[in-house]
């Protein structure tokens, strides 16, 4: 059970280690672009390449979808990237379901997990397998595998790491599975809770009066989706930019935050130092690095972003 790439590479391992794959449960085609036409998800996509039946509820409840699953005969549900799950369909399999989380659980749980440790200057995170129960990832945990995060790390770049380690560790559960020697570990309760809340227009927006190393998190933690954004006024001019790739300069300076300084890039002053912002994105166009931007935008001297 999977729509985005993120799953798709658990289930091309379970494909190439010759593990029976009895159905492929995945989010119904959707309209996207500017035509509007129905597009299919990525897991979609690779199971009707090889062969594999595909299921496509909307509603997990549903008794004909129901009867489909039940005569899947499964004997083992494996959800990456999916949606929350109703009992009747987590209860299902004689050796139950488990999810695989790009976090090392307790910490961030919930929509978001790989954005939120970058966004939040973690240095480590991972991946968990975890037996699925009535709350939002909370079940026993069966097994996890750390990663390290760099200060030069993306999103994108921790994402694509945390998948081959995710289908990885996919592969040991469930052999650990079939040969049954799982010993579940229940969840610890954390004081203070690292969460992994949904991303929304809001929460990406930059706070140029956050310190400048929390602000460059935030950017990288971001991209390339769904990408930090900030609006730069120039003059009268208030101009809505995506932000994709940003540097951090720590320097003592007497600048306001937010304010842009004279630079051969996009240099905003911050609490702490500059952030250099190296690729942006303009309203209807593609793209590009900062300098090409200013070679044909007059900055004016009271410019800044907020």
């Amino acid at each position: 059970m999977g729509t985005p790439d993120f799953a798709v590479a658990t289930l091309d391992a379970l494909i190439k280690n010759n593990i029976e794959v009895a159905g492929v449960i995945t989010a119904p085609d959707r309209p996207a672009g500017r035509g509007q036409a129905l597009r299919q998800s990525a897991v979609k996509r690779y199971a009707m390449e090889h062969g594999l039946k595909v299921l496509q509820p909307t509603n997990l409840k549903n008794e004909d979808f129901l009867k489909e699953l039940r005569d899947l005969k499964a004997n083992l549900q494996i959800v990456v990237a999916f949606r929350m799950l109703p009992r009747v369909v987590w209860d299902m399999p004689e050796y139950g379901t488990f999810n695989l989380h790009a976090s090392l659980l307790p910490d961030y749980r919930g929509a978001a997990p790989i954005n939120w440790a970058i966004i939040n200057g973690e240095t480590r995170t991972g991946v968990t397998t975890f037996f699925i129960d009535e709350k939002i990832d909370t079940g026993g945990i069966i097994m996890q595998e750390e990663c390290a995060i760099t200060r030069e790390d993306t999103a994108g770049m921790l994402h694509d790491r945390l998948m081959v380690l995710g289908a990885e560790l996919v592969l040991k559960t469930v052999d650990l599975i079939e040969r049954e020697e799982v010993k579940v570990m229940p969840q610890k309760e954390l004081e203070t809770e690292k969460s992994a809340p949904k991303l929304t227009r809001e929460n990406c927006e930059i706070n140029w009066n956050l310190p400048g190393g929390e602000i460059y998190d935030h950017i990288r933690g971001l991209s390339p989706y769904p990408t930090a954004w900030t609006t730069l006024h120039n003059g009268e001019e208030a101009i809505y930019l995506k932000v994709f790739g940003a540097s951090y300069i720590p320097e003592r300076h007497t600048s306001s935050p937010g304010q842009i300084v004279p630079h051969h890039k996009l240099r905003v002053a911050v609490d702490g130092g500059w952030i250099d912002l190296e690729e942006i994105q303009l309203p209807g166009k593609r793209k590009m690095a900062s300098r090409e931007v200013l070679n044909g935008l007059k900055l004016e001297s009271n410019a800044h972003v907020r």
